[in-house]
């Protein structure tokens, strides 16, 4: 959840604030779509797995790297998950190095009604593959039938993308500096699985749970994106300018 609060705001102010949300991320989407985009042969996985994914020079530690894959691999061999116990190296081959954004979701109760919540600044990023995120999640919760080759690839996309991220962090302080955080996180959904989000320095906030209600009766669509946090626009982030102003002093 993207720092939410309950900020006051009244039902009339709500639709011009979910226009002006909806706007900015649209914009941010396709900001962070143009950077992956330009940024594409960074993320290609024979940067760090070499031959073993299909690249045609050794890479210094790629058998290192082949290994710690195999050991984050392992828990998903079992239940819920039920993978096949070895991880094929072909299955590398078949990563790529296209990047897709999925929506950052999450469950919230009001009363006994289960609201999805998403945020406009963060978004789940994950080498494409046949599988959405939210079919994924269907996958686990039991809503949609398992399709074995599309659970193992989202699995193993996943999987290596944290690791080639961890043996390149100038990726994610390149990403710091177009003021986007690059980190690992866990849903309670995901059955143990941790995924990338990439979240922008702009603020989003939950509005009071009587006002989800509302628009999600109206709608009726049990679904509610946050609102864009206007107040935090007036005194931006900015840590180029941060780090500077602490050099000066």
């Amino acid at each position: 959840m993207s720092n939410a609060s309950t900020n006051s705001l009244t039902l009339p102010e709500l639709p011009e604030l979910r226009r002006k949300t909806e706007a900015v991320s649209q914009f941010l989407r396709q900001q962070i779509t143009t950077h992956l985009e330009t940024l594409r042969p960074l993320f290609a996985p024979e940067r760090v797995f070499g031959k073993n994914a299909g690249g045609k020079i050794d890479v210094p530690g790629a058998e290192r790297a082949l290994t710690e894959l195999q050991q984050s691999y392992r828990p998903f061999t079992r239940k819920p998950y039920d993978l096949p116990e070895t991880l094929d190296t072909n299955w590398l081959s078949l990563v790529g190095n296209a990047l897709e954004l999925h929506p950052w979701e999450y469950p919230h109760q009001i009363q006994d009604k289960n609201i999805t919540m998403s945020s406009p600044v963060r978004w789940v990023v994950n080498y494409r593959t046949n599988y959405t995120l939210a079919q994924v999640k269907n996958v686990l919760g039991g809503k949609e039938t398992v399709r074995p080759e599309y659970l193992r690839q989202f699995v193993v996309n996943t999987l290596v993308l944290q690791l080639l991220l961890n043996r390149n962090p100038g990726l994610g302080q390149l990403f710091q500096d177009l003021r986007y955080e690059l980190k690992n996180e866990t849903a309670s959904d995901l059955k143990g699985l941790p995924i990338v989000t990439i979240t922008s320095c702009l603020t989003s906030f939950r509005p009071a749970d009587d006002m989800i209600q509302a628009a999600t009766a109206f709608s009726g669509v049990p679904a509610f994106i946050e609102l864009l946090d206007t107040d935090a626009l007036r005194q931006p982030i900015d840590s180029l300018q941060s780090r500077i102003e602490g050099l000066l002093k």
